[in-house]
């Protein structure tokens, strides 16, 4: 029996990280999962579990959506989360994170030294778009990649945070989907679903009302920090 009380904490934890950085706490509540519901869930539930928390973090920002650049990065993230999917039992996930990890070590050190000053067009987001949606079928997330592309856009923060939620939203769905077709999902697994969910969206909400008062620049030096932190431990724990 799971310890629901815990996974409630780590869910509402979980959230309020994605909600004011826009990625991160599919990292933060994937370990705990694995512990308590086994491996063979852990993804699924996680996809559903992020697939309302995009929900609600699209939603608190719907007014501020940028739809075009949503629209271009979907283009290739949309059918290639499928493929990763379909395919994310074939290959060794641990050194898959932990490429993820190095790529987006690499991309803060550039944009913080001034090296990279990346002016994103309609092939950046598409092929961005494809790479992450690959990715996140893959091993259930690759948000931090997804929100280095975004962060480059130079959004203001909530609009940046709903941006990447709602393209986030698109592959989540379409990946549980595919996740039904090959995985037993029993009646406890969708009721730990909706617990996490109503967590996910309480974090959300509470994430939502700090940064609409973040200052643009120390918003996106807070989010390049995360990416690091985040990509460090991608990096050495796989």
């Amino acid at each position: 029996m799971p310890d629901y009380a815990l996974l409630f904490i780590g869910a509402f934890v979980a959230a309020a990280v994605s909600g004011a950085a826009g990625f991160g706490g599919a990292l933060l509540l994937l370990p705990l999962l694995v512990a308590t519901v086994g491996v063979t869930h852990a993804v699924p539930l996680l996809t559903i579990a992020q697939l309302i928390g995009n929900l609600s973090r699209a939603g608190f920002g719907f007014a501020q959506i940028r739809w075009r650049p949503v629209g271009l990065f979907l283009l290739g993230a949309a059918p290639l989360s499928v493929l990763g999917a379909l395919s994310f039992v074939e290959l060794p996930e641990p050194w898959v994170t932990r490429a993820i990890g190095a790529s987006i070590l690499v991309f803060v050190a550039l944009r913080l030294t001034g090296v990279l000053r990346l002016k994103p067009g309609p092939a950046t987001l598409i092929v961005g778009g494809g790479v992450v949606g690959f990715l996140s079928g893959l091993v259930g997330s690759a948000g931090p990649l997804g929100a280095a592309i975004f962060l480059s856009l130079g959004l203001p923060p909530v609009a940046y945070v709903a941006s990447e939620a709602t393209t986030a939203l698109a592959m989540h769905a379409l990946k549980a989907i595919i996740y039904q077709q090959y995985i037993a999902l029993d009646q406890e697994f969708w009721m730990l679903a909706a617990l996490l969910g109503v967590a996910m969206v309480l974090g959300t909400w509470s994430a939502q009302r700090v940064i609409a008062r973040m200052p643009r620049q120390t918003f996106q030096r807070v989010v390049a920090a995360l990416l690091a932190a985040i990509a460090v431990y991608m990096v050495v724990h796989g």
